[in-house]
């Protein structure tokens, strides 16, 4: 093999090929495995779709009693995609989380211009499958068919909801508020605002996200009070971890360039491995009476890298002195040297204002990752 691995060592099957169905026995799986290893010398077990195979925490649990195994393992249900089993293994094997393609990925094997490239990805996402899929009416019919019979089933599935079309509320709720703040108090009395009737509470509402977050098709970014150096318990923001299913779900409609911006910005964050909340700055201000009264502005990100920090705002445009003002407000309430940035989606050379606001466009954001150091 190229990488030097001999092919005997590398035991790999396809679980949900019909070929191997009778290894969705764990016994069966097992033995098999066990077999394949013949000498001391070190294996690699590849094993995809193992959530078809029952109990196959046994099977893994047997193998890693195997000092020359490594067992490499990948599904795609909710009991497998679920954070539990991070837990069922926790200090007997790692995590390796796969998100959908980023934007320099995607544009890299894109056949068009970079802004072509971000116009299909603004709206249709990272998911790798859509590389291969010209048309776009079969590009939303798979989203489509992705939420639906992957995510939203697998999470029926699991937990076993009657209330099939509340979850299903709850996803567009969720969608057509990207970079909103809310909680579930807010989600439930909007619920029940809708129906003119109490349909569901708020307990109901918690349970649902978090099952959304569980399975990866969300995410939470908590408020973070920048002056008072401490988070505040609610409310939070709530991001698509792929931004074509936040569309597929609202049908493609919603599509406003500032939500769908903060949303990729959002996941290029953590996908680089960096701390995201949401920030918050308490300000004093004269209202018209000349009253002075407390007001909060946001921050759209508060982004930590070890002793490091940025403080992000996201504009899909800036192209006019107010709304520079408006982008900026919240920067320069904040008094600590850390480092501020806004990103437009316009394209300019990286630029700082003079409040020492670095200014970079949206491109040399998401295919440099070392942009925020400019």
């Amino acid at each position: 093999m190229d990488s030097g691995v001999n092919e005997k060592n590398i035991i790999a099957l396809r679980l949900d090929d019909i070929a191997n169905v009778e290894f969705r026995n764990p016994l069966a799986l097992y033995q098999y495995i066990k077999s394949q290893i013949v000498d001391g010398e070190q294996y690699y077990v590849l094993l995809d779709e193992i959530q078809l195979v029952s109990g196959f925490e046994d099977v893994l649990n047997g193998l890693l009693h195997l000092g020359n195994v490594d067992v490499y393992v990948t599904g795609s249900n909710s009991r497998f995609l679920s954070s539990d089993i991070i837990t069922e293994f926790r200090g007997r094997g790692d995590e390796i989380r796969l998100y959908p393609l980023s934007f320099a990925e995607f544009s890299s094997v894109y056949k068009g211009t970079l802004d072509e490239a971000w116009n299909e990805y603004r709206i249709y996402g990272g998911m790798p499958m859509l590389v291969n899929i010209a048309d776009r009416e079969e590009k939303k019919t798979y989203l489509e068919n992705l939420f639906s019979q992957v995510y939203m089933s697998d999470i029926i599935n699991r937990y076993n909801l009657r209330g099939n079309m509340e979850i299903g509320e709850l996803t567009e709720v969720v969608a057509s508020t990207v970079g909103s703040l809310t909680n579930p108090l807010r989600i439930a009395n909007a619920f029940n605002s809708m129906k003119q009737r109490k349909v569901t509470n708020p307990n109901t509402i918690g349970a649902y996200l978090q099952y959304m977050e569980e399975a990866f098709l969300i995410r939470k970014a908590m408020r973070y009070d920048i002056r008072g150096k401490q988070y505040i318990n609610t409310p939070y923001k709530y991001y698509f971890t792929d931004i074509g299913l936040r569309n597929a779900r609202l049908n493609f409609r919603q599509l406003e360039s500032g939500h769908l911006m903060e949303n990729i910005i959002y996941n290029e964050l953590c996908r680089r491995g960096l701390s995201v909340d949401v920030g918050d700055v308490e300000v004093v201000v004269k209202n018209e009476n000349g009253d002075c009264v407390r007001k909060h502005l946001e921050v759209d990100f508060v982004v930590n890298q070890g002793n490091r920090r940025y403080y992000i705002q996201s504009a899909a445009v800036l192209d006019t002195r107010e709304k520079m003002a408006q982008e900026t407000a919240s920067l320069k309430h904040i008094s600590d040297s850390f480092k501020k940035i806004i990103i437009q989606q316009d394209n300019t050379e990286p630029w700082y204002n003079e409040d020492g606001i670095l200014v970079l466009s949206l491109m040399d954001f998401l295919l440099k990752p070392d942009a925020l150091n400019m």
